[in-house]
């Protein structure tokens, strides 16, 4: 009998994990994660037009941006950068970057021609893909056949 009362001491003797430690741990990483998050998409603050074209393939390589802003102010990334500069400098972030594409972020508010001049430039300083970004816009699109249809009548 001596030896049953052991193994039942043994036997209540449970350990617990206090997760309390954990979750608090946990919560705290939650709240900087969703507090960080919105700032990692930072950059130059642009307002970018809202388009319905089709959303382009992620690359793994990151590709170079150049944003205008509206005051027309040119940006490499988040580096303010003149006209005259870009035209100079463009070639060599072209072969020290590890992309061949560049992204022009420019402002729904800058003339047409402005964004025109930029891409005029990147073209010209090598070979490059030149991608514009925009904003997916939300709003369905309009369905042309019947607005035909409606003409005819």
């Amino acid at each position: 009998m001596n030896g049953t009362n052991k193994f039942q001491r043994r036997a209540a003797l449970t350990v617990n994990i206090n997760v309390a430690p954990l979750v608090d741990v946990m919560l705290v990483l939650i709240i900087i994660f969703m507090i960080t998050a919105p700032m990692l998409n930072g950059g130059v603050q642009v307002d970018l037009p809202k388009t319905k074209a089709a959303s382009m393939n992620e690359t793994k390589i990151q590709p170079i941006v150049i944003s205008i802003d509206k005051e027309s102010k040119i940006f490499i990334e988040e580096a303010q950068i003149s006209l005259e500069d870009l035209i100079k400098k463009l070639p060599s972030v072209l072969e020290n970057g590890k992309s061949d594409t560049i992204y022009v972020r420019g402002d729904k508010d800058i003339q047409y021609g402005k964004i025109m001049e930029i891409m005029g430039i990147i073209s010209a300083s090598g070979n490059c893909k030149v991608s514009l970004i925009s904003e997916p816009d939300n709003n369905p699109l309009p369905d042309v056949k019947k607005n035909r249809r409606n003409r005819r009548r």
